[in-house]
């Protein structure tokens, strides 16, 4: 198949799906950071919010028509996808649909599961006509073009395609593990097993699903029905929708790797604080894994305007800088040394600081001669002046949440501060 007739193959196939977002979620993992938000909506990589990866991964791939799933404390999600994502034309069918639990089935159904989710709005769904439904985690963080995968799913004449990545097997029990053939048929499927399965020959390594699944519109309604229906369900689609279709009904999974070279290709669950932090430090790297520099695919966000990033003072013991560390627009480096750190915008940190290894969200204000290292600091955090974290354990436990690998998570609540009003 010629190059020009696979585009127009993949084309075809992205223009009759619908792409359902599952942004729902809270996070519990990530501790005091979705104390106020969802996990989908917490600030990631300096400028974006998690949901963006997955909605830009959508635009880039062709997919117009989007639906976002909506559910716990989710203002901040919404107003940023209202704000940033209202670019579609809906006139030529392009949309992104907030769809948050309304009690459409009955007076007192939130949303009980992630299938659940999208059986309340089959009505909704069945309305847009898609050929292909595609269910997306609004969670995690990676550059994908869907397009190969629905045209992998449609030439195996599947029933539902899975995403899949290759995880270290100590981790594999955090994920959807898979079982498959060489054929990249779906022989088992276990939700976050004790003693997850590893791959033929890698004992170190197991193949987890990526929360991604390609659903034929007709076949998805039917189960979703059918589940509905079954009382003892948790209605997830990991636990109990796609277990009884394999060895029932043709599923194959579709191995995220690069094109070209066949490695496996970035993608993060950053949904532990420890994983959070981890993810945005490597971004700093000289060369990091996660390409946010690429032109070719864009991560489209909101962003507030602010004015350029400033670095002011140059005395010896008072030098506005900042070394090995990504800092955002809006931002004022007054006299302090930043090392090693991601600042997201409009962070202004005062004189004789020393911050190193430390994720700040926007909004912070880090008060003269603090000392701060392998912290991540929430939004509009007013740190007072002489303030030292990442030398004393013990203490750093005491005031704010220390993870077992040292990291420390700093919010507003901690300092004895009012939340903010926006998140």
């Amino acid at each position: 198949m010629s190059a020009a007739i696979t585009s127009r193959f993949v084309s075809r196939l992205t223009r009759e799906t619908l792409a359902l977002v599952l942004a729902g979620g809270r996070g519990s993992r990530l501790k005091q950071l979705t104390l106020w938000r969802a996990k989908p909506a917490t600030p990631f990589g300096g400028k974006y919010r998690i949901i963006d990866f997955p909605l830009s991964n959508c635009i880039n791939s062709g997919i117009r028509r989007i639906c976002v799933l909506t559910q716990y404390k989710a203002h901040s999600l919404i107003q940023h996808i209202q704000r940033g994502w209202g670019f579609l034309r809906g006139e030529f069918g392009e949309f992104v649909e907030l769809l948050p639990a309304q009690q459409r089935i009955d007076e007192a159904s939130w949303y009980r599961g992630t299938a659940d989710a999208v059986y309340q709005n089959l009505d909704i769904i069945r309305n847009h006509e898609p050929e292909f439904v595609l269910i997306l985690a609004g969670d995690h963080i990676y550059k994908m073009d869907y397009g190969p995968m629905l045209a992998h799913h449609v030439e195996s004449k599947a029933d539902v395609t899975i995403g899949s990545v290759e995880v270290p097997r100590e981790r594999a029990c955090e994920f959807g593990v898979l079982t498959v053939n060489e054929r990249n048929e779906v022989l088992r499927f276990e939700e976050k097993p004790k003693e997850p399965e590893t791959l033929p020959g890698r004992e170190n390594v197991a193949l987890a699903s990526m929360g991604i699944y390609v659903f034929n519109t007709q076949f998805l309604f039917e189960r979703l029905i059918e589940d509905a229906d079954t009382a003892e369900s948790n209605h997830d689609f990991a636990k109990d929708i796609l277990p009884p279709l394999i060895g029932r009904h043709r599923v194959v999974t579709y191995p995220f790797r690069d094109v070209q070279t066949k490695a496996q290709s970035y993608w993060r669950d950053v949904g532990t604080v420890d994983a959070f932090w981890e993810a945005n430090m490597e971004l700093v790297g000289v060369d990091p894994e996660l390409n946010l520099y690429d032109g070719h695919w864009p991560i489209w966000t909101y962003l507030d305007q602010s004015p350029p990033a400033k670095f002011v003072f140059d005395d010896d013991g008072r030098r506005g800088m900042a070394v090995d560390s990504m800092v955002a627009d809006g931002c004022i480096i007054s006299g302090g040394y930043v090392n090693h750190s991601l600042l997201f915008s409009g962070v202004q940190v005062h004189s004789y600081v020393r911050l190193r290894d430390a994720v700040v969200l926007p909004g912070v204000d880090i008060g003269r001669y603090c000392q701060l290292s392998k912290v991540i600091i929430d939004r509009a955090c007013i740190i007072p002046p002489g303030t030292v974290v990442g030398e004393n354990p013990e203490e750093d436990a005491r005031r704010f949440y220390r993870t077992e690998r040292g990291v420390v998570l700093i919010t507003r609540e901690m300092l004895g501060q009012e939340s903010p009003r926006v998140r």
